[in-house]
This record gives structure tokens, C-alpha cells and sequence, in this order.
């Protein structure tokens, strides 16, 4: 698909340029058919902290599952939920 692309124009600051993008197509600005696939294996998903309230029987459950697995409790508690997330 050799059709002519717009030029992107110059932008002033990050917020400037998220704007424009979320309103304007951007395979009228880029030709995609001559995209690569890249690989980025120092880049690290952004996490949030957060509180969640369990009752002691289960926390105590999850640490012996953990240890039993010799993990800690909060990656055996990502690990699980990432595995339903992707079950359904």
C-alpha cells in the first residue's frame, strides 16, 4: 500500500501531540504495511499499588501456597489472577 502519507507535523510538548493523535488517523501519516515488529525487553509495566482487604484464613492460605512454591505471597497472588484473566 504505496498511497502518499500526510507529514507529521512538529509538536511543542506531549500534550500537544496526544491531541492531535486522538483525533487524527494515523495511516494517514504513516505507511503500516512497512512496520516491524520490536522488541522491548527493558521495559517494565507500570504498577500501582493497592490495598485489599483479606480475610486472615485466606492471606494465611496464599503464604502457604507461596512458600510451598517459594514465591513470594503478592507474585503468587499476580500470577493467579493474570491465569483467570486469561481463562476467560
Amino acid at each position: 500500500m504505496n498511497k502518499p502519507t500526510k507529514a507529521i507535523p512538529q509538536f511543542t510538548d506531549e500534550a500537544q501531540e496526544r491531541a492531535f493523535w486522538e483525533t487524527h488517523d494515523s495511516s494517514e501519516h504513516l505507511d503500516w504495511s512497512k512496520a516491524r515488529k520490536v522488541a522491548l525487553p527493558n521495559l517494565k509495566p507500570t504498577t500501582k499499588t493497592i490495598s485489599l482487604r483479606l480475610p486472615q484464613h485466606l492471606l494465611d492460605s496464599i503464604k502457604v501456597a507461596a512458600n510451598a512454591r517459594d514465591v513470594p505471597y503478592q507474585s503468587l497472588i499476580k500470577v493467579w489472577l493474570q491465569e483467570k484473566l486469561h481463562s476467560h
